[in-house]
């Protein structure tokens, strides 16, 4: 399942540079994620980085975006390679 951005998302860009795939960009009015390249940071981290240094608790899953792990880490490889 990727993750998403709610509205409660105050700009600070803190997401940005810690994802591994380069899934969060600057959007009009919030940061966004794509969920085409958002892995929830399988196969980097333990942990959802965003959702890790987010100030304000704005990421959470992404419900329309439902992905097992290996679907994440099959997404991963395809990015990234092996």
């Amino acid at each position: 399942m990727a993750v998403k951005i709610y509205e409660d998302c105050i700009n600070c860009a803190a997401c940005e540079p810690v994802c591994p795939n380069k899934a969060i960009a600057e959007g009009d009015p919030i940061y966004t994620i794509n969920p085409d390249l958002c892995t929830e940071c399988e196969g980097f981290h333990e942990e959802k980085q965003c959702v890790a240094v987010c100030p304000v608790d704005c990421i959470h899953d992404d419900p329309d975006h439902v992905e097992s792990k290996d679907e994440l880490l099959a997404k991963k490889v395809r990015i990234h390679g092996a």
